[in-house]
Parts: C-alpha cells; structure tokens; sequence
C-alpha cells in the first residue's frame, strides 16, 4: 500500500526492546525504532493509547501548532486545525498505533526494571510486571510520562475542608460547578484556562468561546472564581500577527540565558497589559531563568481578558484549610464552595528505577535527549523535561535520537 511503512524483519529479535508507556513519546520511540528494522514493544498499563490525553479536561487543545507538534512518520491531519483539541490529539495517536503498526500490550504496568542476571551491558534488563510477569529486554525506554502521579500539597487543615477539594486532573468542564464560588489553585497552563473555563461556562471547544451575553439555555458558569497565585507567571500570547510563540521558543532555547530574559521582558511590556492593579503583577524574575527552574509561560487563552474583566480575580496563596474556610498567604481567608487544586504532578520514577541511581534529587532521569545514564547503558528515558519549545515537538526529537543511539546496545 503506498505510504505505508516497510516491515523489517524482527523474527531474529528474541528479546525485543520495550517501551514503557503508550503517550506520544512511547509510540514515538517505538515507530523510530521499528523504521530502523528494531523490534520494539509497547507495554501499556490502561487499556488503550493515549489514557493521559483522554483524561484531560473538555477545553484543552495544544498550545503548539500542528505543523510542529507531528510525531516521525505521520503528519498530524490539516483538518484537525492550527491549534488541535485534545480528541483530536487522542484520534491522531490511535491512528499513529495503527499506520506504523505497533506491537502495544495493554492491560499491564511495569512495576520495576532490574539488572539482568549477569549484570553485563549485553545482558539487558528485567522488567517486573503485574502477574507476576518478568520481561528480558535488550533494552528499555521510559515514557509514562512527565504528568504522571497528581500532586496536591499537603495543606494543614484539607481534612477539615467541607467544600470540594479536587486536582486539576478529575477536572472535566464547568457544569457541576455552575453558580459556584470557585478557587483554582496555581496559575500554571492547567489552573489559568481552568479558571477561564469556569467564567466561560465551557462553550464549544471547536469554534472558541462563547460570546459574553450571548443565549445560552443552561448557563454553566461559576458564580465566582478566584485564582490563588504563589509566584506572577509570565504571561505570553499564544501567536502574535500570526507567529506562534512556540517558534519564538525554538529560536532562544539555546541563546544566553539573560539575553532571552532581556527579549522576553521587552516582548512582554509590547504586548502583554500590566495587570498589576488587578493582583497579578508582572513576574521580578527574567522568563527563560524560570524556564530552565521549570516554570513554563502561561499561554493566554483568555486568562488576561478575564482578570481585566475581573471575572477572574487574582489572590494570595494558599496556606491552610479551616472548616469552610481557606485561609491566604495575606492572612484573609475566603469560603469558596470548591477548590480545585492545579498543583502539578510527579514523574513517580522511584518505585520503577529509583534503586538504580539514574534519577536526580528531584526525581529526574539523569540523562536525557537520547543517552543512556553512564550507570545504566540500554535504559533511556523520554518525555521528562517541560521544554518552552514545545513538549510534541522534543518527544518527536528524542525519538529519532533513541532510535539512533540504542542499537548499540543490542545483543
């Protein structure tokens, strides 16, 4: 069939490399791998690609372009649009699966990686799975992912809450919180166009949001939403004159730090309101010193209109829980009906490859960007950094790297 992949012989691969995880940067991994006659298989603790995509809330849609956020060997289809909502994310990668025709073993979640016994590089590894399985691998890759386990502060007094406490991640669309006073909890991505959402009742995820004032049968907004800040994040529109700020990210990642801190704060004061008076600040520290930190720009869908409107209304950070009460950094407290926490995840390595000495005093893979640790030669990790060039983009990247590096280590 034309355009089809071509099928290399694997019946000489006793011991497959495997992929742990079923997300874009596992069935990258994988596709790279099988482009170069490698066989790889895919191991999948849900019952289907792309669980983390589908778990997301109604709203979402990248916050890069299509024509960058492709994976190798598949472009993502035009009429999906410039900016992709997350079913069609979803759709992609099921179609992904099926075009280069991946081995996927769903239904089973690795728990450990070990040594082979022998604990040569050519041994490989051992893969410990539910059922009690064992996996000789010739090699492993990691990717479940850098949202992997929900994490929620442990805020003195939550116990004591007698409102709604949720994460980010059980967030779905405003319905069960119309009428509702609401506090959304981090003013990363996630909690800014959560707490747009909820102004904004949802509307239709496909031809933007609905107008203010117009007809609406069942209206689904919040009564009110509060956006507790800790830290001012940098703000940045998502295109501007039709450039997206994702390009814009690839040209200054690998320019001196404080020179892109400079651009970025010029860039901001063109184009970015000063929202100040509105309790939103612009940031004291430069946008890529964050970035390297880990904090990634928030991409305006909505957010800087909101809190001019003050539909959206900036307050201080959380510090305790006290009945029907949450008290604030500024020592106010407030009553919200429900607080959804956009607090973040852990990558929750630990348990996998804790006890090998490949991760970092955070928990991070030490080697990235397609080399194995020195430690641990055969064992990659992909999809572990929050990259300001976009997240699709690098996954796409580290493939092609893995796929080129790893059959070294083959026996």
């Amino acid at each position: 069939m034309p355009g089809a992949p071509a099928q290399p012989d694997m019946t000489t691969q006793p011991r497959p490399v495997y992929v742990i995880g079923a997300g874009p940067g596992g069935l990258a991994v994988a596709a790279a791998l099988r482009a170069r006659g490698v066989r790889a298989v895919v191991i999948e603790k849900s019952d289907r690609v792309a669980t983390s995509w589908r778990g997301h809330y109604d709203r979402l849609h990248l916050h890069t372009t299509r024509r960058l956020s492709g994976l190798p060997g598949l472009r993502i289809p035009r009429r999906f649009g410039r900016w992709v909502s997350r079913d069609d994310v979803v759709r992609y990668l099921e179609k992904y699966a099926e075009h280069h025709e991946l081995e996927i073993i769903t239904g089973v979640e690795v728990t450990r990686i070990d040594r082979a016994p022998g604990g040569a590089e050519a041994d490989g590894w051992t893969l410990h799975a539910t059922g009690g399985r064992e996996l000789a691998a010739a090699a492993v890759v990691v990717a479940t992912g850098f949202n992997h386990t929900p994490a929620t502060p442990d805020w003195p007094g939550a116990g004591t809450y007698t409102g709604r406490l949720l994460h980010a991640s059980e967030y779905r669309d405003a319905a069960p919180f119309a009428g509702l006073d609401v506090l959304v909890v981090g003013v990363g991505n996630t909690g800014a166009e959560i707490a747009v959402d909820l102004t904004e009742g949802g509307g239709d995820r496909r031809r933007g949001r609905r107008g203010r004032g117009a007809a609406d049968p069942g209206d689904r907004r919040a009564a009110s939403v509060r956006l507790a800040v800790r830290t001012a994040p940098h703000i940045v529109r998502r295109s501007t004159a039709g450039w997206p700020a994702q390009r814009t990210g690839i040209l200054v990642r690998r320019l001196p730090v404080r020179l892109v801190d400079r651009l970025g704060a010029l860039v901001a004061k063109a184009s970015v309101p000063d929202l100040s008076a509105y309790g939103l600040p612009r940031p004291t520290t430069g946008l890529y010193s964050r970035v390297r930190e880990g904090a990634i720009p928030v991409q305006d869908v909505g957010l800087i209109d909101a809190v001019r409107a003050r539909t959206v209304l900036p307050v201080a950070a959380v510090e305790s829980f006290d009945g029907a009460e949450v008290v604030l950094a500024d020592g106010s407290r407030i009553a919200p009906d429900a607080v959804i926490a956009a607090t973040g995840y852990r990558r929750a390595l630990e348990g996998l490859v804790g006890h090998l000495d490949v991760l970092d005093g955070r928990g991070r893979p030490l080697a990235r960007a397609g080399r194995s640790p020195v430690s641990a030669p055969g064992l990659y990790f992909t999809g572990f950094t929050n990259p300001i060039s976009g997240m699709l983009r690098e996954l796409a990247l580290d493939a092609e790297k893995i796929a080129k590096t790893l059959p070294r280590h083959l026996s």
